[in-house]
């Protein structure tokens, strides 16, 4: 097995430890210090566990965007890997060597399918655990916590894979991650720990999932772990937020995404990365509740997450909410304003996903959106939903075609909603052949998701275009997304388009 731990993408910056100590002993753990100019790597070992505790105490790292460790281990022990949506084999070496390379990481074999690592990744933060095994030993992460990741609800990382050069199998605990983001660079104060998180080399029932299930359960009873007193100070002092979400027209906001992140911010919520964060999700009442939050000063963001307030295209935003120790910062009912436009049509839901178009949420998998055709056209109150792709990639129009009962006496808002937006791509828009607005390669940041397997999200996106009255009359009208440029596998990944009256 080796271990190493980088700092970025794409460079030779791994940590080079110039000592090892024990740093604290125990009558139940050991706990022994690896130590690099820019921090140190702790393993925490118990004399009756099979894996180790481990943890990361920040001392000089730069401004980075990825920081990650890294097992590479034995292929002949480990050949499956586990996912929360994926379970099975990894692509042996002589499959990788026998296929064409298409792009970084994937391959196309004889038979036209394809083979890459980026099938192997998912959303961090709702893994449970993930790993690989064998008939014999598993090796898992469990990171119950999650404090540290960066990013919000839709953070992706990729996992497990198998190492092309040398067929090894990788198993990946991505502290601080961009592969599916357009980048997310980050500095970190000194004393920033990260974990501490359990490496578990299973070996109950043979290293089983259900083994590695089971020791979830225990892991996340006992976290925020009692026993960790040597990373930051707020590690040990938590306390909870509660509140209900109300919109501005009265519905409750069932459903909503909730998300704890830096105060007053600057970056969007999946860029954020340098500090600690906190996901939830709103019940059908709109009330939320999260524990074990960091003592602290953060910022309340909620977005449509479907369902009932689908068409909701604002963002909520509360700053300066404080969070002490054993306290629960109630905020009682608060009002999230809407756009408070009347509504002509939508297609799709607004979650920043793009779910419900066709192959939207697929299993992930390369050149999905090859799958989209060229042209496309919608009808509002005859075509489904499902009957919209999930991406756009290729030259051609497509078309939605709507009608209005009489002359528009206003104009109205086009609101476009991109899940994900991999560059490469440019669309003109037009109402009736009059040109209202544009999504070009050069105005949006591109995120690699789409042509990285991503069928669900990259980084969300929000547009909105004036429509004059003029470009629209009484009865069918046409609103068009004319693809001007392309590039193979990249593109747009829809979640929500939605005209109203202004």
């Amino acid at each position: 097995m080796n271990t190493t731990e980088k700092l970025r993408e794409g460079t030779e910056a791994n940590l080079t430890w110039t000592s090892a100590q024990i740093f604290q002993q125990t009558n139940e753990y050991l706990d022994i210090s690896f130590t690099a100019i820019e921090g140190d790597f702790h393993w925490v070992i118990y004399p009756d566990l099979a894996g180790a505790y481990q943890y990361f105490v920040n001392k000089a790292l730069p401004v980075l965007g990825e920081f990650r460790t890294l097992f590479r281990l034995d292929n002949t022990t480990f050949f499956n890997g586990k996912t929360n949506i994926k379970d099975g084999l990894l692509p042996t070496l002589s499959e990788i060597t026998t296929a064409t390379k298409v792009q970084d990481e994937t391959w196309q074999k004889a038979d036209g399918t394809y083979i890459t690592k980026y099938d192997w990744a998912d959303f961090i933060r709702e893994q449970k655990y993930y790993g690989v095994y064998g008939p014999t030993f598993g090796s898992w992460f469990i990171y119950p916590g999650k404090d540290e990741y960066n990013g919000d609800h839709l953070k992706q990382e990729l996992l497990v894979h198998r190492e092309s050069k040398t067929g090894d199998v990788v198993l990946l605990n991505m502290l601080h991650g961009t592969h599916f983001m357009d980048s997310s660079s980050d500095a970190f104060a000194v004393g920033k720990t990260w974990g501490p998180w359990l490496w578990y080399l299973g070996v109950k029932n043979n290293g089983s999932i259900d083994d590695a299930a089971l020791r979830v359960v225990q892991e996340e009873q006992s976290w925020p772990y009692t026993w960790f007193t040597s990373g930051e100070s707020t590690y040990q002092s938590r306390g909870s937020l509660s509140g209900t979400l109300t919109l501005s027209d009265g519905r409750q906001a069932a459903g909503a995404a909730i998300f704890l992140c830096d105060n007053h911010p600057n970056e969007s919520s999946l860029d954020m990365g340098h500090s600690n964060y906190y996901t939830s999700t709103a019940d059908i009442s709109g009330f939320f509740n999260i524990s074990s939050i960091r003592n602290g000063t953060y910022a309340l963001q909620a977005w449509a997450n479907g369902g009932s307030i689908g068409d909701i295209s604002t963002v909520y935003l509360q700053n300066d909410v404080a969070i002490s120790k054993g306290k629960e910062t109630k905020l009682g009912n608060l009002t999230w304003k809407t756009q408070g436009r009347k509504k002509i049509w939508q297609v799709g839901t607004m979650d920043r996903k793009a779910l419900g178009f066709q192959y939207g949420g697929a299993t992930r998998q390369h050149a999905l959106v090859a799958k989209c055709p060229a042209n496309l056209n919608f009808t509002v109150g005859v075509s489904k939903d499902s009957e919209w792709c999930f991406g756009q990639s290729v030259l051609g129009s497509w078309d939605i075609v709507f009608s209005l009962p009489s002359p528009p006496s206003s104009s109205a808002v086009l609101s476009v909603s991109l899940a994900g937006y991999s560059g490469g791509l440019s669309d003109e828009i037009f109402i009736n052949g009059v040109k209202v607005g544009n999504l070009t390669s050069s105005d949006i940041a591109s995120d690699p998701s789409l042509y990285r397997s991503g069928t669900t999200a990259g980084e969300w996106h929000f547009f909105e275009f004036v429509v004059p009255s003029a470009t629209m009359r009484e009865g069918n009208n046409t609103l068009s997304f004319q693809c001007v440029r392309a590039e193979r596998w990249h593109g747009f990944m829809w979640d929500s388009v939605i005209l109203e009256w202004a």
